[in-house]
């Protein structure tokens, strides 16, 4: 089986788009993060979603987390403050892996190292420089298993 009929349709944003916008996205899906693309639509990296909830938290909590006690839940109004006017480049963290891809005629084996060796929950999968979709850790888990 290869890459491309693995592959599925997921969300992605433009590095430029409205980080507000794009979170938005994630929470409506449910999702665990967004592949982020340049001006030319090709896969740059990935915005995490953990990348996100740690925006909500201010960063003296991040070190200590037994403070986060003494904090109120106003969590909602916080991150619309700190996504407010941003773009999604402006939220990525500072060191950020590139985008794991995989060509399309790959096989899932291939997929499979590529994720294994990269620590990626997904890699977006190309044909040439074209993004065809994206295949997650659970896809190709569920496609292994179907093949037992």
């Amino acid at each position: 089986m290869r890459a491309e009929q693995i592959a599925e349709e997921f969300p992605v944003v433009a590095a430029d788009s409205s980080a507000l916008d794009a979170v938005r996205l994630m929470a409506e899906h449910r999702l665990a993060g967004l592949v982020v693309t340049d001006e030319n639509g090709c896969p740059t990296t990935i915005l995490p979603a953990s990348e996100v909830v740690r925006l909500l938290i201010p960063g003296y909590v991040r070190d200590d987390p037994a403070l986060a006690g003494v904090l109120s839940e106003s969590m909602a109004d916080r991150i619309a403050d700190k996504l407010s006017g941003k773009s999604v480049a402006a939220v990525l963290p500072n060191e950020r892996p590139d985008m794991p891809t995989v060509k399309a005629d790959d096989t899932i084996v291939e997929v499979a190292a590529i994720m294994a060796h990269e620590r990626a929950p997904l890699v977006a999968v190309l044909a040439g420089k074209n993004l065809i979709g994206v295949i997650t850790a659970s896809r190709l888990l569920e496609v292994a298993l179907r093949s037992l």
